[in-house]
């Protein structure tokens, strides 16, 4: 199977977090594109996910922020979400994005608002 240089870094990333994982926490995936950012609480070994926040939403498109304001909106509605399902310890899988800008602002508004990674 011949796999692109993205792909390799993806599953270095992922499988990482699978050997440390454990019963007790769920994995936070984080995704982004140009102009827009999403992130998902997933389960996996029910694979399902349980939380979704993303900035591709009419009511929050409408509000005409930058792209760091729209990841922190994402960061507090997502975490505002998991409050409810009472979801605090993740693991924070960022995938093939660097640990830098709109990722960083997200996981750093998370933590600020409870989540633990």
């Amino acid at each position: 199977m011949n796999l692109t240089k993205i792909d390799r870094k993806r599953f270095r990333v992922r499988n990482k977090l699978k050997n440390v994982s454990s019963k007790n926490r769920f994995r936070l995936c984080v995704s982004r594109s140009t102009r827009n950012i999403s992130a998902q609480i997933i389960d996996d070994s029910k694979r399902i996910t349980l939380i979704s926040a993303t900035s591709n939403k009419k009511d929050v498109k409408s509000q005409k922020k930058t792209k760091k304001e729209l990841s922190t909106i994402v960061a507090e509605e997502l975490a505002k979400k998991a409050k409810e399902k009472k979801i605090t310890k993740v693991y924070f899988d960022r995938g093939i994005y660097k640990y830098h800008g709109r990722i960083k602002l997200l996981a750093e508004e998370l933590r600020k608002n409870g989540m633990e990674f």
